[in-house]
């Protein structure tokens, strides 16, 4: 079989996961929209800090769906792309835990660390390495770059029920921003 026909044996896959990416970043601006009427952000650098990751995640997660979805007639013009996107990817990882330290509105623990930092720094670094091997070891590679792309999605998964659990369960912080704090 050729190379490039591989790809559409994963055609299906990245339909479900570039849907499912679709609409749960479109969900996140739903609930950053709530969240800001309710007075229920910790600020906006911890906005930045947390909630416009989880939507790059996303958003990586449909780019790597689409661009693997396209008609390639080559494998090494998709590693180009895919080497790019994980250059690109680990470089807004590092932007974004620089973000993550000097925002004051919130003080991110280990699980945090994990899911903000470390997993995505992994997932940016595993997909470069897959692109790198794309051309010599495609079907290997196309199942690294899928787990890639599933660690992308369940990453902003994770990150946004953690946004959406953290802004529910504070309504105390809710309540002392729009000043209606009871006296002790």
């Amino acid at each position: 079989m050729e190379h490039a026909a591989l790809l559409t044996r994963w055609e299906s896959f990245y339909v479900i996961v570039g849907s499912s990416a679709a609409a749960l970043t479109g969900l996140q601006f739903v609930v950053i929209v709530l969240a800001a009427e309710l007075n229920a952000l910790a600020g906006d650098q911890a906005a930045s800090a947390f909630g416009t990751p989880t939507v790059v995640h996303f958003c990586a997660a449909l780019l790597l769906s689409a661009i693997l979805s396209a008609p390639w007639v080559e494998l090494s013009n998709v590693a180009v792309v895919l080497g790019a996107c994980g250059v690109a990817g680990i470089v807004y990882v590092m932007m974004a835990v620089r973000v993550m330290r000097r925002q004051t509105g919130y003080q991110p623990v280990l699980e945090d660390w994990v899911w903000h930092a470390a997993l995505p720094f992994v997932a940016y670094v595993s997909l470069l390495v897959t692109a790198v091997l794309l051309p010599g070891r495609p079907a290997a590679s196309l199942f690294g770059i899928g787990a890639v792309t599933l660690l992308l999605l369940f990453i902003g998964i994770h990150n946004a029920w953690d946004s959406v659990t953290y802004i529910a369960l504070h309504p105390r912080r809710r309540a002392e921003r729009s000043g209606d704090q009871k006296p002790d």
